[in-house]
């Protein structure tokens, strides 16, 4: 059979223009507009320097379109890629273990998509991407995926048996827009608006009498803080709705798949068998709604996406969380019933050295003498911490998991299977043995490997937990 290269649709111009005209968007208003009347040197240098990198860019983007090529065969995929310095990867089907696609505005304009396989490595071979493809083309590549993997349910379009377990409603997209605080972001825009317009405008003087002007009439100011409210709360909504609107989780009986966005569309898929532990993360505001955060941890993970990726909805009510999780995942089952740790683990923290103050300190004599007291806040944050961690950790382990919950700002409760584990460290130090603690540290393989550490766990537990690792082997 014969394979052609083939270069990426023509469209890959406008997408890729598109996104570097937003990466320098913020620049040229800086140096063109806000400085516009500007004769320093470094503004007048820069304007140069941006336009050159303009040029540069373009000219990449074009050569990077006629020279970058991919070819498919019946087990590789070869990418071609380069205009002066040439360079070839190749890629076997049998690596790729998972795929994710995202369409954005650009996209979806002319009925296109980008597709990204991931290897579940780490470094320069961790994805392969096709940025710019036909919906066609991306179910041509994922059909070579489907004869090496013996997979009936790739793609749209192909026969599939999937369970939806979620999907997003109104309801849940208004939790999620106060919940992620994203409503908030007005202020620091406007502010940051205000502050860069000011010299160039003169608005200080105006500004003063306006500021007196409502102070004066309270009920102007009343009706503009709640008209900006509005407005925020409005912005955080659309903004939430675009990222997380249509979400949907579903499986079958090997993969987990995730569906998301209005506008911006990503598709991704977490093959079950990848999944090394389950994360489950609770901040302030998450716990008074009852919501939880519950992330994947897998073999292999997309760089620079990795806690996106491998996240099912952040926003979820925690009993229908917890639920999905026993239907999709029954081997990481979570238990509401854990040990606390006895009242000497809580002494043993605050005895710990508190190297935060100590480095509050010597910046404070050093640059600024007169805040010393500053030091004294750190101490005590640093106390309340240490006393929040001790009442929110808890650990538990049962049958072939092990669980640990801690953090008081932000709870997280991390459930990981025996045969997950890659290696297991106990270790107590001369205070912890004064206790008649230890610490327990273990790794789970990942991208990069995630470490867990648990102290104040007692010395028979832990020479317990070291010996039910090593059963392991045995049970293997």
């Amino acid at each position: 059979m014969t394979h052609f290269a083939k270069r990426y649709h023509p469209a890959y111009i406008i997408v890729e223009l598109v996104s570097t005209a937003k990466g320098l968007f913020g620049f040229y208003i800086l140096l063109f507009l806000l400085k516009a009347n500007s004769t320093a040197g470094w503004v007048i240098w820069g304007r140069y320097a941006l336009l050159a990198a303009t040029a540069v860019s373009v000219l990449s983007i074009f050569a990077k379109w006629i020279f970058n090529r991919y070819e498919l065969s019946n087990k590789t995929i070869l990418f071609r890629e380069g205009m002066f310095v040439k360079k070839q990867k190749t890629v076997s089907w049998d690596r790729i273990h998972s795929h994710r696609s995202n369409t954005t505005f650009i996209h979806r304009w002319f009925g296109l998509t980008s597709l990204t396989m991931e290897t579940g490595t780490s470094g320069e071979n961790a994805q392969f991407d096709f940025p710019v493809i036909t919906q066609g083309e991306k179910i041509r590549i994922l059909s070579y995926l489907e004869q090496k993997q013996n997979r009936d349910e790739l793609e749209e379009g192909l026969k599939t048996e999937r369970t939806v377990h979620f999907q997003a409603t109104r309801k849940d997209l208004i939790k999620a827009s106060f919940t992620s605080l994203s409503f908030l972001a007005i202020f620091p825009l406007i502010s940051a608006i205000y502050f860069n317009l000011a010299d160039f405008f003169a608005l200080e003087e105006s500004a003063e009498s306006a500021w007196h002007y409502l102070l004066d009439h309270v009920w102007i100011l009343i009706v503009l803080f709640l008209a900006t409210m509005i407005l925020s709360i409005f912005i955080g909504f659309v903004k939430t709705y675009m990222k997380y609107g249509k979400y949907v989780i579903s499986d079958d009986q090997e993969w987990i798949y995730i569906k998301k966005g209005i506008g911006n569309e990503v598709s991704y898929s977490i093959p079950k068998n990848k999944v090394q532990a389950v994360r489950v993360e609770q901040s302030i505001v998450k716990r008074i709604l009852g919501l939880v955060s519950i992330k994947l941890i897998s073999a292999g993970s997309f760089e620079g996406e990795k806690e996106e990726i491998s996240s099912l909805y952040p926003f979820m009510p925690k009993r229908e969380a917890y639920d999905m999780l026993q239907t999709i995942l029954p081997h990481y089952p979570i238990k509401e019933e854990m040990e606390r740790f006895p009242l000497k683990v809580l002494w043993l923290k605050l005895f710990q050295p508190y190297y935060f103050t100590i480095a509050a300190v010597v910046g404070l004599c050093i640059f600024k003498m007169e805040w010393i007291g500053i030091a004294g806040i750190a101490f005590g944050v640093s106390i309340l911490l240490r006393i929040l961690d001790y009442l929110f950790t808890s650990y538990t382990r049962h049958d072939q998991t092990v669980q640990i919950r801690k953090g008081g700002w932000l709870n997280e409760t991390f459930v990981t299977h025996r045969d997950r584990i890659q290696q297991v460290t106990v270790k107590h130090s001369w205070v912890e043995r004064k206790f008649g603690v230890a610490t327990i540290m273990f790794s789970n393989r990942a991208n990069p490997s995630h470490e867990s550490l648990l102290i104040g766990v007692s010395k028979e537990e832990a020479g317990t937990f070291y010996e039910w690792y090593h059963k392991k082997s045995v049970s293997n």
